[in-house]
């Protein structure tokens, strides 16, 4: 492989490689911001507003609309469009493009549905709500629960930070704080 092919194949580039609706660029932000209802075209100016949405969804999702029982596919659906919603026309859909990150290719956005169902199963229809677990029961629940979703990918965007909400209503669900995330 030449130096150039190697570079353009594994240069980070954009934050993903996509193709389709979900990989349109915000005109004038020199493909630096998806597409976005807000016409923002800086990528700090998203990145600072996608953060105070979800600092609004937590503080919802903690509150009042705690879900202290199983949850589903279908709530972390709601949580992304709640938080992206007026951000992005396909938030809270599953993603209908292939996503890479770094040479690293996730779940291929055809097995979303299968896997989806999968997930529902075999990690929240067990570990949810996350009562009554040892520490090592939960830690366990935890983990496969966070790297499962991250794997699956489901969204075009903030697909971590939405795997960050699921871990920590599962850690409050469990008797816990919030997780830190820092460390």
């Amino acid at each position: 492989m030449s130096e150039e092919s190697y570079r353009k194949r594994c240069s980070m580039g954009s934050r993903y490689d996509a193709s389709g609706r979900e990989s349109e660029w915000q005109p004038g932000s020199g493909a630096q911001v998806l597409r976005n209802a807000q016409d923002i075209v800086d990528p700090a100016e998203m990145d600072e507003l996608e953060s105070v949405l979800l600092e609004k969804l937590y503080e919802r999702i903690l509150g009042d609309d705690f879900p202290d029982r199983q949850l589903a596919v279908a709530d972390i659906k709601s949580w992304h469009r709640q938080w992206l919603g007026n951000l992005y026309e396909w938030a809270g859909e599953e993603r209908s493009v292939n996503l890479a990150k770094g040479g690293f290719h996730f779940a291929a956005a055809a097995q979303l549905p299968r896997l989806l169902d999968e997930f529902q199963k075999t990690c929240l229809a067990c570990f949810t709500p996350a009562h009554h677990m040892s520490d090592d029961e939960f830690v366990t629940a935890l983990s496969v629960t966070h790297v499962e979703l991250v794997l699956i990918h489901p969204f075009r965007e903030g697909n971590g930070r939405i795997a960050r909400l699921v871990s920590d209503v599962m850690a409050v669900q469990a008797g816990h704080n919030i997780l830190d995330y820092s460390r």
